[in-house]
Parts: C-alpha cells; sequence; structure tokens
C-alpha cells in the first residue's frame, strides 16, 4: 500500500508543477510569445463579430485568434489547479477541510459536483493512485539477514529480484485487513459480506459499501491520523461489527439454513468451520 508519511509533498509538487506551466503558457520562459491576457476574450469576441470576403482571410484569422484563447484556458486551468492542489497541501499540514471534499458519511459516495470543481485534485490522486496499485512493487516479508556481510548482500540482492506486487489489501490479523481503495478486488468465500468497514479515505468512493454489513466514515487527508475519540469510536463499532457478523452467519449458515450447512454435530466439522469464519471476521 505503500508509505503514507509526507503525502501532502505530492500536492505540493502539483501546485508547484501547475505554477510552472502556468508561467510557460503565457510566456514568461520558453519559445513561446508573451501572451496578451487582457486581450485574448476581446480577440475571441471578434472571431465572431466579424465577417469577411474571403475564405482565406477567415481562416486566418480564426486560426490567430483560437490560438491565444486556448492558451488563455490551459493558463486558467493551471493556475486553478496550482491554488487548489497548494490549498489541499496546506489543510493536509492543518488537519483540517476534510468536507471540502464533499464525500457522502452514509453511503462512501462522492458526489459529481466534487469531481467537477476539484477535477485538478481527482485527476492526479486517482492516476498516481491507480499506476501505485497496478505496477507498484514490494519486498515481501523475509526473515532477519546473516550476520555475514556477503551473505548480507546475497540475501538483499535476492529480495530484490522477488518483489511482488503491492497487495490491494493486507490480511494483518486473522479476520482483520487493512486495505486501499482497491480492496473491492477480494472475493469473499460463497459471496459472504465484510463484518463491517472502517473507511478512512477522504478522496475515494468506499466501493465495498454494498458488500458490508456496517459501514463507519471517518474521513482523514491520507496520513493524517485520526483522534483518539475517533479510534475509540472505531475501537467500538469493529467489535460490534463482528458481533453482528457472528450473528449474520448464524442465521445465513446454520443447520438446515441453505445448502451449505455444516453438521455442527460432527466435531470435525464444526472445527473446520470455525477455522474458516475466524478467517473470515
Amino acid at each position: 500500500m505503500g508509505a503514507v508519511h509526507g503525502v501532502y509533498l505530492k500536492y505540493v509538487g502539483l501546485s508547484a508543477v501547475s505554477f510552472a506551466g502556468y508561467h510557460f503558457v503565457i510566456g514568461s520562459f520558453g519559445p513561446l510569445e508573451p501572451l496578451p491576457l487582457a486581450s485574448s476574450f476581446s480577440d475571441g469576441v471578434r472571431i465572431l463579430a466579424t465577417s469577411s470576403s474571403s475564405s482565406d482571410d477567415a481562416s486566418s484569422l480564426s486560426s490567430s485568434s483560437l490560438l491565444p484563447l486556448a492558451r488563455a484556458a490551459t493558463a486558467a486551468m493551471l493556475s486553478y489547479s496550482t491554488f487548489l492542489n497548494g490549498t489541499i497541501a496546506v489543510l493536509f499540514q492543518l488537519r483540517r477541510g476534510m468536507s471540502l471534499i464533499g464525500k457522502d458519511t452514509k453511503k462512501g459516495t462522492i458526489p459529481l459536483w466534487s469531481y467537477v470543481l476539484l477535477f485538478p485534485f481527482h485527476g492526479p490522486t486517482y492516476a498516481y493512485t491507480y499506476l501505485h496499485t497496478k505496477m507498484g512493487k514490494m519486498r515481501p516479508p523475509s526473515a532477519a539477514p546473516s550476520s555475514d556481510e556477503s551473505h548480507r548482500k546475497k540475501n538483499d540482492d535476492e529480495h530484490e529480484q522477488q518483489k511482488v506486487p503491492v497487495p490491494v489489501a493486507s490480511q494483518v490479523q486473522p479476520g482483520w485487513w487493512v486495505g486501499g481503495c482497491y480492496s473491492h478486488e477480494i472475493q469473499l468465500p460463497m459471496q459472504q459480506p465484510w463484518a463491517g468497514i472502517v473507511d478512512l479515505t477522504v478522496e475515494f468512493p468506499e466501493k465495498c459499501r454494498a458488500n458490508t454489513l456496517n459501514y463507519l466514515c471517518l474521513p482523514t487527508w491520507d496520513g493524517v491520523p485520526c483522534s483518539p475519540e475517533q479510534l475509540e469510536e472505531a475501537a467500538v463499532f469493529c467489535m460490534e461489527a463482528r458481533k453482528d457478523w457472528i450473528r449474520w452467519w448464524k442465521q445465513n449458515y446454520s443447520r438446515g439454513g441453505n445448502d451449505n450447512a455444516v453438521d455442527l454435530a460432527d466435531p470435525q466439522k464444526q472445527s473446520m468451520q470455525q477455522q474458516q469464519t475466524e478467517q473470515l471476521i
């Protein structure tokens, strides 16, 4: 899943790149001529108001007037991206402003207006997360290296060659998982639901929402910890969700409940079923 410390630096970088791109587009440096921003709009209006007797003149006028308009539009977008991502980086540090994204804490969804108005934030965030998840590699857990220096170097070389894809979720204890926004790709046996999900993201919708018995959303910026009160709330939620899942299991998979029922009178089958249950909840 990757490290989360210093995540705000991504948005500092986005703001800086957008700022540089803005000045490049308006011609502050580089091969482009300085853009007369004040006259760009009036040039565009002139396209609509001017008639020409020659098609060549009309084509020349359109091309010469549309280019400044395109540059002006691009400059405006980059200027907005500079402001937006810079503001979000500051909010990361202040640990405030999570409601800016507009996530629905009951449904776990992101509204359409957020994607439209905050596209310079959502676009790079989704792109980075997708590439990191689908193309990222990590070292698998390994034993402590040998005290011999040569053996240690050999082990390190072997570990470099044994990198594995970054998992969408990791089971940290039997039945307890920590995952990212692609955790919905995990398929539980027999189409069973998750007992509960504690959603800590503010920028991603919860795609497992429809397949969980309980849902708690504590939206925080990536890398920003929850408050002690939120941690207490999440701990109580997890315990209650576990109880709900056990009740759900008994109702749906107890003897006579369906074709997947387990004969609880058989000690061996009961033990196997208990082990499977502990792995799921």
